[in-house]
């Protein structure tokens, strides 16, 4: 194991402990804002790790807004009582990117709770998939993959990519936007194969399922690297 994969999954379980004093904590009650709950948590991390710093924006979302990926920017909602969210952090660690998506439910709506198995679940089948067949696999064809794995698990795939590349911060300023650098369908290089600079390029799958007739989404994601 490299030094540097040793790094990122040592940040991983930080962010993980995040999660888990997150729920040990109860602070995801009804009757809460997003943004609230987002600031609560922020003041977590700071609390527990001292993080100050996130590579990108962090996000809580939800009921409808469970639907949008990444990118949207809906209205500030209000959890409900038998409500789903999902949180996207992606806290640095000592110049070390983090992102980690974990799903939640308020309740015992079945729907709900289903989608929240579904997408851990997807994510684990995902993994086994990428170790299989890395040494040929395209971002493209993972992202085939992915839809077949919400059609499997009767979701739509939520977002237009799987996922990303993910290293020592700040990564996005070195690779920038191109499509290669995302599990994406215009994405046909091996994700296999190293940068520009000969380093070993590592990733981050998003499990992102949907039901647009119920408006309630599941979103998983952790590195790409078997433990």
């Amino acid at each position: 194991m490299t030094n540097t994969i040793k790094e990122l999954l040592a940040t991983e379980e930080k962010a993980i402990g995040l999660f888990k004093e997150i729920e040990n904590r109860k602070l995801i009650v009804a009757g809460k804002s997003e943004k609230q709950l987002n600031n609560e948590v922020f003041a977590l991390a700071e609390e527990l790790y001292s993080i100050k710093k996130y590579w990108h924006k962090r996000i809580v979302r939800a009921g409808r807004n469970t639907l949008l990926p990444y990118r949207n920017n809906p209205p500030n909602l209000i959890i409900q009582h038998e409500d789903i969210l999902f949180f996207d952090f992606g806290p640095v660690f000592e110049k070390w990117e983090a992102d980690i998506g974990r799903t939640f439910v308020l309740g015992n709506d079945e729907s709900r709770l289903k989608l929240q198995k579904d997408v851990e679940e997807a994510w684990q089948e995902g993994l086994a998939f990428y170790l299989q067949h890395k040494a040929n696999l395209t971002g493209a064809e993972f992202y085939t993959y992915s839809l077949q794995l919400a059609a499997k698990y009767s979701w739509e795939y939520g977002n237009i990519h799987c996922g990303h590349l993910i290293g020592k911060f700040p990564h996005e300023r070195i690779s920038g936007e191109q499509v290669t650098n995302y599990i994406h369908p215009n994405n046909h290089q091996k994700m296999c194969e190293w940068d520009k600079h000969g380093n070993e390029r590592h990733w981050i799958l998003e499990i992102h399922f949907i039901d647009r007739e119920k408006q309630i989404g599941g979103f998983f994601e952790q590195l790409l690297i078997e433990k």
